[in-house]
């Protein structure tokens, strides 16, 4: 892959913050012609730069007002696989994301609920009920906002 020049950065500034911009948008805000923005959109695509369209949706509008971020430290004792407990906490819907990390904990969960007393019965009949979950740490969201990162 070619190294991406101040054109590309422009692009993927513009289309971080929206990311169902039509090409011609795109190249009014950098200053290109539809086809050429076109042109580097795909190729871009084409190299796994940009990947997917992000749909953001509104939990608490849908009944979910509470995110917790849990940290889990596998138990060392029983050695369940990582691809194992990846798979079975994967499996619950209320985890929105399961990130292995380095540190003091093996993977940090993104888990939605509807309440509290919603994310404590996930958290007991679910989460903690896996297997080779050791110790777990939890913490409630309060805001979040979404910044853009360096590009």
């Amino acid at each position: 892959m070619e190294p991406l020049d101040p054109t590309d950065r422009a692009i993927l500034r513009v289309v971080q913050t929206n990311a169902t911009l039509s090409a011609g948008a795109v190249g009014r805000a950098v200053g290109l012609s539809q086809p050429a923005a076109w042109r580097r959109l795909r190729r871009l695509r084409d190299t796994s730069v940009l990947r997917g369209r992000e749909l953001s949706l509104d939990l608490e509008k849908l009944g979910f007002g509470v995110t917790v971020f849990l940290g889990i430290k596998l138990a060392t004792r029983g050695r369940v696989s990582l691809d194992d407990f990846e798979r079975a906490v994967s499996a619950i819907p209320e985890v929105r994301r399961v990130d292995h990390v380095l540190g003091r904990y093996d993977y940090r969960l993104r888990v939605t609920a509807r309440d509290l007393p919603d994310f404590e019965r996930v958290l007991r009949r679910r989460i903690m009920a896996l297997p080779g979950v050791g110790e777990v740490e939890a913490n409630v969201l309060l805001s979040e906002e979404r910044l853009p990162g360096p590009i």
